[in-house]
């Protein structure tokens, strides 16, 4: 008796699996006559048996089969992708059930390379497809203006290849243009970690979101110190160096790597104006406005060069006339006219290059009330009242109250 019901034990046990086998059948007959949830209901019920359940085989099926959901469904939304997360995740749950080994058994079959465009019948269903997808329906998002949604397909498609530098470049631009910092760093970090690709743009997306939305001037330093290992002679990479050494208040740092840069590059504005600031911080004014003036020389249009080379003159003008002021009236008598006259001579140099600067940003309300003053002190009436009706036109009749 006791035989004939442990007979009958092992044949209910056989019949069972027999069944979710067949079960198992039905899901993939579903899902190749694209019968999705069909087939996905079913393959869950596989998956609950245990001898079904613990085959690599069942959890691939249902994974391939959430492939064939998430690229047959155009909707794009956040329950789209989803399902393209979930497919992911079953195909790697397969993965780990297997050997691990990409080239032999369910791992030969889920990294099986996938060719875009090949005709579908052609194509693996494999985890590789799933990242092609995940590419192609970011792509479409993109050119419809859902950038929300096309960076969540591009993140996808770089959590399943950390190797692909076109996925993770757009997904960290977009992250990046989106607001989305802490995700564009970890694509742009990705990017920094991947031998032989130019990392030059990853490496300045980063130094500017380190210095400008983390306020982080010291990591993006040495973010820039990195880089620079790496591309010794980029003269962008010294830009950037020299001014978060001003950021951090490492003058002598700074002054030494723009003497450094001026002599490969001795024509270059922007070092030439962060040279002429450090000596004019330092009491150097002569040498300051000799670099502002240069800066000038080799760009004429260079707004920044002509408006701190007037700046610095209008500033020694006033030096002198603090002098002046400070005298003894017999002292004021005997060199007043003189130092008068130079502050005047700084005065006039200081309106050229004003002058140019308004030329450059032809609305600089502040510009014009600057020249209105010097005209004013130099008794040039025509000029000062020039400027008066330009400031009444644009800041209307009560300007000087302003």
């Amino acid at each position: 008796m006791k035989k004939l019901i442990l007979s009958m034990v092992l044949v209910g046990a056989t019949t069972l699996a027999f069944g979710q086998k067949k079960v198992v059948r039905s899901a993939e007959k579903n899902f190749k006559n694209g019968d999705y949830a069909t087939a996905l209901s079913e393959v869950e019920t596989a998956l609950q048996d245990p001898e079904t359940g613990s085959d690599p085989e069942t959890t691939l099926l249902k994974a391939q089969i959430q492939l064939g959901m998430f690229a047959t469904d155009s909707s794009n939304t956040m329950e789209n992708l989803q399902v393209g997360n979930n497919s992911y995740e079953s195909f790697m749950k397969a993965f780990e059930m297997g050997d691990g080994d990409k080239t032999s058994g369910v791992g030969k079959d889920i990294f099986e390379e996938d060719i875009p465009g090949a005709p579908e019948n052609l194509r693996p269903n494999s985890v590789n497809k799933l990242k092609n997808v995940a590419f192609d329906k970011a792509i479409t998002q993109y050119n419809e203006e859902d950038y929300e949604m096309a960076y969540e397909f591009f993140n996808l498609a770089g959590e399943i290849d950390p190797t692909d530098t076109t996925i993770h470049y757009n997904a960290g631009f977009l992250a990046n243009d989106l607001g989305r910092t802490e995700d564009a760093k970890r694509h742009f970090s990705t990017l920094l970690d991947i031998e032989g690709y130019n990392k030059l743009n990853a490496y300045y997306f980063m130094i500017q979101i380190l210095s400008t939305e983390d306020k982080d001037p010291e990591a993006a330093y040495a973010m820039v110190t990195r880089a620079k290992e790496e591309y010794p002679s980029d003269k962008d990479l010294s830009t950037y160096e020299i001014q978060l050494l001003l950021q951090l208040n490492k003058m002598d740092e700074a002054m030494a790597q723009i003497k450094t840069a001026l002599e490969s590059d001795p024509n270059n504005t922007a070092l030439l104006l962060r040279s002429g600031y450090l000596k004019e911080q330092a009491g150097d004014m002569e040498g300051a406005l000799a670099d502002y003036k240069k800066s000038v020389e080799v760009d004429p249009q260079f707004f920044e060069g002509n408006y701190y080379a007037a700046a610095l003159l209008i500033e020694k003008a006033r030096e002198i006339l603090n002098e002046l002021n400070g005298l003894s009236d017999e002292e004021w008598e005997k060199r007043s006219e003189s130092m008068g006259k130079e502050a005047n001579e700084y005065y006039a140099d200081a309106v050229t290059y004003f002058e140019s600067a308004l030329e450059i940003k032809p609305e600089d309300t502040g510009i014009m009330e600057i020249l209105f003053q010097i005209h004013t002190r130099l008794k040039n009436d025509a000029k000062a009242e020039e400027y008066n009706k330009k400031l009444i036109e644009l800041l209307g009749p009560n300007w000087m109250e302003g």
